[in-house]
């Protein structure tokens, strides 16, 4: 199909529905288990609550209801996390186009960011990264309707309120984003005076807390558990004064090797690279405001208190790098090198599935080689033999006691490590490597 500006959304669509396919069909035929996060988020579905100990509650809330429709069919799940990422594909598209004007360069956009690791490879675990996705582009599709119409909706302002709020609760990294949209608009209305307060804005606020309000409250009842576990993973603790030099540079390093697939792509289309950066230009302080400024608070967070920040927490701020790249360089593009580029793009399309399941099926003692059916068979065949009552309750690891709770039939609430009073509370119950099952 010749790509031209008749027919770019159906090449648009053709893209997407490519990526899904190839994304839902490759794990669920290469891998015998879900991945680690997915069952972690299965365990807390089971077992429903405004939080949990490693993260806030949405990425469970969503698990928990595919479940409720479809069971413990493990190409739901990789087909579900697909969904996340091709939802944050058109977003990006539909933003691209609004800024740039130009159906093709939109779909440049977002061909380009589909080289970039976590919009592929990495992409069929459904976790708390892959949860952000869409509330990420959804948060900036909305801000930008606030920011660049001269009369603010309501309901712009309401949804960027409840996408926000629905982001938070997918991770507490997604604050990074907020925070910088949140100075951006302070700028302009406090500084650059280019826009006046509306009370409408308060709308956004509003909505956002009052989404929280359950969360919040969890967490005080809690002890901040959640929080705690975040710091934790930084390594705040045992930090030195060298890690105030050693983990940003380790961050420089780790963005740039991300990036490399994406800045050839580049490449490949643009011949000579001359860069002005106009800050008076409206659309592209809202483009940096969107894609640099988070990873520049990242850094700061990284340089100021010497924590480590782990690759996958970037997941959703390169989003919309692919549109920030193309409206700098919209000018330079040689459309005589468009071949190459499509020839460039095909190739990482199709060679990081091929990868994957190389990877897959190569590797024998990965997380997805896991025999959580065989165990579940072999559960509840022991359990059989001793009650006649029905397994209700699972203690013990997420990872291991998450894999029972989604494969055995009667679907069995997770309740957290092994501990003598839960066992106490249970009528009859059974243990087994470090994990109990158990009816009330």
């Amino acid at each position: 199909m010749t790509i031209n500006n008749k027919n770019i959304n159906n090449v648009f669509y053709i893209f997407v529905i490519a990526h899904l396919i190839f994304w839902t069909l490759i794990p669920s035929l290469t891998n015998n288990n879900l991945p680690l996060d997915t069952i972690e988020a299965l365990a807390w579905g089971s077992n429903l609550d405004w939080g949990f100990n490693k993260h806030p509650p949405m990425s469970a809330f969503i698990t928990e209801i595919i479940f409720l429709i479809f069971g413990s069919q493990d190409w739901v799940y990789y087909l579900l996390s697909q969904i996340f990422v091709i939802i944050s594909f058109y977003y990006v598209f539909k933003l691209s186009y609004e800024i740039i004007n130009n159906n093709f360069l939109a779909l440049i956009s977002v061909l380009l960011i589909e080289s970039i690791y976590f919009y592929n490879f990495t992409t069929p675990e459904f976790n708390v990264n892959v949860c952000q996705l869409p509330f990420w582009t959804l948060t900036v599709y909305y801000s930008w309707k606030i920011y660049n119409e001269k009369n603010i909706k309501f309901w712009d302002c309401f949804l960027v309120g409840l996408f926000a709020a629905f982001g938070f609760l997918s991770k507490y990294l997604f604050i990074y984003l907020l925070v910088s949209i949140e100075l951006l608009f302070i700028y302009l209305i406090f500084f650059r005076k280019e826009k006046k307060f509306d009370f409408k804005y308060l709308i956004t606020l509003e909505v956002f807390l009052v989404a929280l309000v359950p969360h919040i409250i969890w967490l005080n009842n809690n002890e901040f558990i959640t929080i705690t576990y975040g710091l934790a993973r930084t390594g705040l603790e045992q930090s030195s004064f060298l890690d105030h030099f050693k983990y940003p540079l380790i961050f420089v390093l780790k963005q740039i090797g991300i990036l490399i697939p994406f800045l050839f792509l580049n490449w490949l289309l643009v011949k000579k690279v001359k860069i002005r950066l106009n800050f008076k230009d409206k659309k592209l302080l809202f483009l940096l405001t969107i894609n640099i400024l988070p990873i520049f608070f990242m850094f700061l967070t990284s340089l100021f208190i010497g924590s480590k920040i782990r690759t996958m927490w970037m997941t959703p701020f390169y989003l919309f790098f692919g549109t920030l790249f193309v409206y700098l360089l919209q000018t330079q593009i040689n459309f005589k090198r468009l071949k190459r580029f499509m020839i460039g793009f095909v190739c990482f399309f199709f060679l990081s599935p091929m990868l994957y399941a190389y990877i897959s099926i190569s590797k024998d003692n990965k997380r997805t080689d896991y025999p959580g059916k065989e165990i579940a068979l072999k559960t509840q065949y022991a359990w059989d033999q001793q009650f006649s009552t029905t397994i209700e309750v699972v203690l013990g690891n997420e990872w291991n006691a998450g894999n029972l709770s989604y494969h055995l039939k009667s679907r069995p609430v997770w309740e957290g490590v092994v501990k003598r009073e839960k066992l106490d509370q249970l009528k009859d119950y059974m243990c087994l490597d470090n994990v109990c099952v158990g009816s009330r």
